[in-house]
């Protein structure tokens, strides 16, 4: 047999072994080559192999086929602490990218990885990979901090000075401005154009130029703007989308009633928040002679306004939602739309699109209608007016609203009908404090309020829900293309870990991980109501849920227990409002195949876009929520507080005020026991004491830091509720290592954690040497003609 078909025989062979390794007896058995001759050109012929890397040995001695990389492209997730995930496929698990296999990729890149380990089923150990390729850079700008260096400084390096960014994801990196374009004062912050990137030496450095000076950090509200801006958040609407605007009636004409139902002679109400301004939603109720009962729910018809491919239109969909922050509201529209003519304000004219209900003692929707409509709503109610009503009858606040008391009992009769209905089929209730941050006219934060809910905000959630479920019922059951408001059943290794946490707590759960319906964990969420563990068991279940997004598909809503759900109660606010109102006016003058194709092409990108638009919105509502609270316990410092444990980590465990802040107690500032982290549990144990903390525990601590930069704030404890004690497993005790670093912070290997919290200590890409050149020398340059290196 000639050397090359043995090799091809040889490769053969181990591919057929099925990602087996075969010892040289094994192999020589299936290529038959047991005589001496042969099994000695056998083991040279693999020594070749090995040598040309076609074949490996394992550490047993025995042969197997090298890992063949594989090679995927997808988006890198960056985390603060420098590793990253990458998504493949959204409906799959992200791929692990350690910190030392990123290749420089930031936030958003698009790349090119090698699948270095693949998932394990069994361990629940998720695919490994390294980024090999950028393939697209996603930032193309930041916004941060401008630090002037000096005229000597300037001259030597050619740079003008550095932007730190004010993104969490991307504040470990220093921008240097290159001496070019616009020169900032130091202190102000600036809009920077990325030209060069990460790359070796220079892992945490990048160079750009200034293209916008925002404002100065003292200025008021600027630390709000700043993260507005670099979430890429608009903050004014451009020339021609307020031209578009102002040429909008700011009254209705009669031309605009042609084909509607006039409502204006009905005792119709807004119900909202006494500082709302853009009211979307009007609501009647009243019994009907059979007994049932009858359901308005008006909403704004913003589409009659922003028409389709308007310049008014093209800004909605890129904005995509309208964003609520602290101070301010950065709205989808233009604010003479949304506070103006769109707006349902009192005694006025205002079209509408209406969803009209027929709803039994049952909670059941027997009839219904949706159709555009021109109302003149009687009030403008708010939450506290209609709460002070139903729940305090205060006296004087019932003889002011005596004309639409009657109606507010129905109100409530209804609500809790349509509750009871939602509750019966297994809507899961999870325990959901809201705050509001108080702040003077300069956006210093005076108060932290929780926000309580009422028998008012109540009833309104509850006829939104009845609208949002019929509207989407309606459309899909003419099978006509619609966009809806999805929340898909927990991927099933999810709840898998759910149900082993669960079993470690003594809780039994119904139902299988691929099969388990939302009445099944709303029971064990009853269940544990009143016991120890509530509050871990609802951290748990609420980590393990999917998240809500649009699709022009329908999947149901999870969480509600609903088949059908879609958003069409706030189009002044939310993009697939505004579309679900278009596509109602559509279809109700034409369903033809050219219609239906039209909307089977756009609905795709628009849930697409929508969702991402709502995600960013999310995140930036955090960030400013973070910063404010940490920006209000800086006045806090040295005070105590009583809070309950939150959440448990390797790192320490975070507590939540009353007022819904929450801080980090550091395992380094845990001195009285070496803590093992049990992570079924999620507990940390004391292997002397036995000490236990856990989600749910109530503590008292004190406020040692607080970081509006980082937006991190550090407690001490000073005492704990004694907690039934937990054991060790014995493989914790196998594990024993040095405390883990904070979890919050950049820094998380070994090498660079310290006595003290790991935040505290800020490193560059190499330690300071005596000698060594200043910072900014460093800086990676491109020449360029005439200019003097760096």
């Amino acid at each position: 047999m000639e050397k090359k078909t043995i090799k091809a025989e040889i490769l053969a062979g181990l591919k057929a072994a099925n990602k087996k390794s075969l010892s040289m007896e094994e192999l020589a058995e299936i290529l038959n080559m047991r005589k001496s001759a042969d099994f000695k050109l056998l083991v040279q012929t693999v020594a070749q192999l090995e040598r040309e890397k076609a074949l490996e040995f394992n550490k047993k001695g025995r042969i197997k086929l090298p890992f063949q990389p594989i090679k995927v492209e997808g988006i890198f997730r960056r985390n603060e602490r420098g590793f990253g995930f990458v998504t493949i496929d959204p409906e799959e698990p992200d791929v692990f990218i350690p910190k030392d296999a990123t290749n420089f990729a930031m936030d958003g890149d698009i790349v090119m990885i090698d699948i270095q380990k693949t998932a394990d089923l069994f361990s629940e150990r998720g695919a490994e990979g390294r980024v090999v390729s950028i393939k697209e850079r996603k930032i193309q700008q930041l916004v941060g901090e401008f630090t002037a260096f000096d005229v000597a400084e300037i001259a030597e390096s050619d740079l003008f000075g550095y932007v730190k960014p004010k993104d969490k994801k991307s504040a470990q990196f220093k921008v240097f401005v290159a001496a070019e374009g616009i020169q900032p004062v130091d202190g102000s912050i600036v809009i920077v154009e990325i030209t060069h990137y990460p790359e070796k030496g220079y892992a945490e450095s990048l160079e750009g130029v200034v293209t916008k000076v925002v404002g100065h950090k003292n200025d008021p509200g600027m630390d709000i703007l700043s993260i507005v801006i670099a979430q890429g958040i608009p903050t004014a609407f451009p020339e021609e989308v307020q031209t578009a605007s102002e040429q909008v009636p700011d009254q209705i004409s009669e031309t605009d009633l042609i084909g509607r139902r006039d409502l204006r002679n009905q005792q119709i109400v807004t119900i909202d928040g006494a500082d709302a301004k853009d009211l979307d939603d009007a609501v009647t109720v009243r019994k009907l002679e059979n007994g049932n009962y009858f359901l308005g729910v008006h909403i704004a018809d913003v589409s009659h306004y922003v028409t389709e491919n308007s310049v008014l239109d093209k800004e909605a969909f890129e904005r995509g939602t309208s964003v609520y922050l602290t101070d301010r509201v950065i709205p989808m529209i233009p604010q003479r739309l949304s506070n103006g003519i769109c707006s349902l304000n009192p005694h006025v004219s205002r079209l509408t699109m209406s969803c009209e209900m027929e709803i039994d003692a049952a909670g059941t929707i027997l009839h219904h209608e949706i159709f555009q409509s021109v109302i003149q709503t009687s009030e403008r109610m708010t939450y506290s007016a209609v709460n002070a009503i139903l729940e305090e009858e205060d006296p004087e606040t019932i003889q002011q609203y005596q004309t639409l008391v009657p109606m507010f009992h129905l109100m409530k009769e209804l609500h809790q009908i349509l509750e009871g209905r939602r509750n019966q089929r297994g809507a899961i209730n999870f325990e959901d404090r809201e705050a509001k941050i108080l702040v003077d006219p300069e956006g210093r934060p005076l108060d932290i309020e929780l926000r309580e809910r009422g028998v008012g905000e109540r009833l309104i959630e509850s006829f939104m829900l009845a609208a949002n479920e019929t509207v989407a019922k309606h459309f899909n059951q003419l099978k006509l293309p619609f966009i809806y408001r999805i929340h898909e059943q927990p991927k099933e290794e999810k709840m898998q870990r759910f149900f082993d946490f669960a079993a470690a707590l003594g809780i039994l759960v119904k139902g299988t991980k691929n099969t388990i319906t939302p009445k099944d964990l709303q029971q064990v969420i009853d269940d544990v109501e009143d016991k120890p563990e509530a509050a871990v068991i609802n951290t748990m279940l609420l980590r393990s849920m999917q998240q809500a997004r649009y699709s022009e598909d329908n999947y149901g809503h999870y969480g509600l227990a609903a088949e059908y759900y879609t958003h069409f109660t706030s189009p002044i606010r939310r993009y697939p409002d505004l579309i679900v109102h278009r596509l109602i006016r559509s279809y109700s003058q034409d369903q033809s195949e050219a219609i239906k194709t039209k909307w089977e092409e756009s609905l795709p990108e628009i849930a697409d876009h929508s969702s991402k638009m709502e995600r960013r919105s999310v995140e930036a509502e955090r960030e400013v929520d973070s910063m404010k609270k940490a920006e209000f316990m800086a006045e806090k410092i040295g005070e105590e507080f009583d809070g309950i444990i939150s959440s448990v980590t390797k790192f320490g465990i975070f507590i939540e005020l009353p007022n819904t802040v929450e801080g980090l107690i550091h395992l380094n500032e845990l001195k009285q026991d070496y803590f093992h982290f049990i992570e079924n549990q999620l507990a940390l144990v004391g292997e002397r004491t036995r000490q236990t903390f856990k989600i749910g525990q109530k503590v008292r601590v004190k406020v040692t830091k607080s970081d509006p930069e980082t937006r991190e704030i550090d407690f001490e404890l000073l005492e704990a509720e004694e907690v039934p004690a937990l054991e060790i497993p014995g493989n914790n005790r196998n594990r024993r290592r040095r405390p883990a670093g904070d979890g919050r912070n950049n820094q998380s290997t070994e090498k660079n954690r310290s006595k003290n919290s790991d935040r505290q200590k800020k490193t560059g890409d190499k330690k300071k040497k005596k000698g060594k050149k200043a910072f900014y020398k460093t800086v990676p340059k491109k020449k360029k003609p005439g200019r003097k290196k760096g």
